[in-house]
């Protein structure tokens, strides 16, 4: 690890110090974290050093960043020590210095590095948040993508680039060394995440060696997660802000909001007895057999909702979620949607009552201090549809129930990822399909044409699917391109 820096910098304040370990956490590493962006640092690192606080053991985390070295080269300096800073609605804020993290890699300068620790017999567990597009996978069938890219170099080579090539080459050495395998335990939004990468490493370790597969799937663990925290990105100016309020300089902290909520399948690798993991229900996650119902109340409620105030909302000028839901068109539209087409579409958690789950969300959601962009949620949305919008559609016309408000969202999308918005300025559409989703837009004339187009996207839209949709979609995308996105929501009952 780097050396602690609490000395003064040049450049700062004369009383303005850099950020730095202070020596109270004793902890050996015991998690390797691919993906080390701002939810997990605000989200799962922050359980893992509040388990170690209170029960003990050696669980420090190796962050890896699989593209970009900008995180890294933040926290090295600082001893990868950085501030979570909680934000209430209020405007109060708290602040708290996270130094679970002990180092972080860059896997594009040293894939051999990134192996050796994911090979390391203290790893007991390798943590992900690579987003939906990290897995490499069919958003639409849940399979690995042999054509992705990143997937036909990890066929071809033995040093990987994609988040499954680095389990299956590690978990490949872990057993070829005698050793026992990590657990792979995933805390990105998606249904059955477990389960999802559990198929992606299979599919890839089976192309190796089927006899390497079938020694993870008997011996290997994938628990399903449910995350929620709410975290914006961090701005230049929060960094200023925050130096001037707190009197140290912190080039990496992360912003959330104070809700906090893991719930995590109890099937880690047996091997391992007692410290297969850290305490995390003394930590506050919730330990359960079964994550699914959990998953789909968030993925549904929360996620979903996001999502379509996200393109419905940023079509009609809104910055963030907080402007959006402080508009009462919004507002009306946001409660609907839980109400009538989400709440109705699947079977709670015991003991959940939804009703209250959506109140809590929408107090979140108005949380002002929270800014937590549009554009930003709007991000990537060909993987992140089929999870948070397309299931819920799909369960609602197989029960026979209208959902106007879902296909608007699905609507809203559409018109999103055209590349222009309502004002006919230019929308920068971050997303790994955009440039073939605006040329198919661009290459249709009506609204009907542009559905019809976007609804070949057979990564997104299975064909049954595609054909339900045509209609609907297809009106709502009219009304909304006649009447701006603003209208058209309010103008649902």
């Amino acid at each position: 690890m780097a050396q602690s820096s609490m000395s003064m910098e040049a450049g700062l304040p004369a009383d303005e110090q850099r950020l730095g370990r202070s020596g109270k956490l004793k902890t050996g590493p015991g998690i390797v974290h691919l993906g080390l962006g701002a939810f997990y640092r605000a989200f799962g690192a922050i359980y893992v050093e509040d388990a170690v606080r209170i029960s003990g053991g050696d669980w420090g985390i190796i962050g890896v960043s699989l593209q970009s070295p900008s995180t890294r080269d933040k926290l090295a300096p600082q001893d990868f020590v950085y501030t979570a800073v909680t934000q209430d609605a209020d405007g109060g804020e708290t602040f708290r210095k996270v130094e679970i993290v002990q180092d972080v890699l860059v896997a594009p300068e040293d894939q051999e590095a990134v192996l050796t620790w994911l090979s390391n017999p203290a790893i007991r567990i390798v943590t992900l948040t690579v987003t939906e597009k990290g897995y490499c996978h069919d958003p639409a069938t849940g399979t690995l993508n042999f054509d992705h890219p990143d997937i036909a170099h990890d066929l071809e080579n033995v040093l990987p680039k994609s988040a499954p090539g680095y389990l299956v080459r590690a978990l490949q050495r872990r057993r070829d060394a005698g050793q026992s395998p990590f657990t792979v335990l995933t805390c990105d939004n998606l249904p059955e995440n477990g389960k999802l990468v559990r198929r992606a490493v299979l599919d890839l370790a089976g192309r190796f060696d089927p006899a390497l597969a079938d020694w993870i799937a008997a011996e290997g663990r994938f628990p399903s997660t449910m995350v929620d925290r709410i975290t914006p990105a961090t701005k230049p100016e929060d960094i200023e802000r925050l130096a001037q309020k707190i009197g140290y300089r912190d080039e990496a902290p992360v912003l959330c909001e104070p809700f906090r909520q893991w719930v995590v399948e109890d099937d880690f690798v047996p091997a391992y007895g007692a410290d297969a993991r850290p305490d995390l229900a003394a930590a506050g996650a919730e330990m359960v057999v079964d994550v699914t119902p959990y998953e789909n109340m968030k993925l549904r409620m929360l996620n979903g909702t996001h999502s379509s105030l996200a393109y419905l909302g940023y079509l009609a000028g809104h910055e963030t979620i907080a402007e959006t839901v402080a508009d009462p068109v919004f507002a009306g539209f946001v409660k609907r949607l839980w109400r009538e087409e989400i709440m109705p579409s699947f079977a709670p958690p015991e003991g959940v009552d939804l009703e209250a789950y959506a109140g809590a969300l929408f107090e979140r959601y108005s949380n002002p201090s929270i800014r937590h962009r549009t554009w930003q949620i709007a991000m990537d949305g060909s993987q992140k549809l089929p999870q948070r919008l397309l299931g819920t559609i799909a369960d609602n016309l197989a029960a026979g129930r209208s959902c106007p408000g879902l296909m608007l969202a699905v609507a809203g999308w559409m018109r999103y990822v055209g590349g222009v918005d309502e004002k006919g300025q230019p929308v920068k559409v971050k997303d790994p399909l955009s440039k073939r989703l605006r040329e198919l837009s661009d290459a249709a004339e009506t609204p009907d044409q542009k559905v019809a187009a976007l609804l070949t996207v057979r990564e997104i839209f299975s064909a049954q699917l595609a054909t339900e949709l045509a209609a609907p979609v297809a009106q709502a995308y009219g009304h909304l391109s006649a009447v701006g996105a603003r209208k058209a929501v309010g103008e649902l009952r």
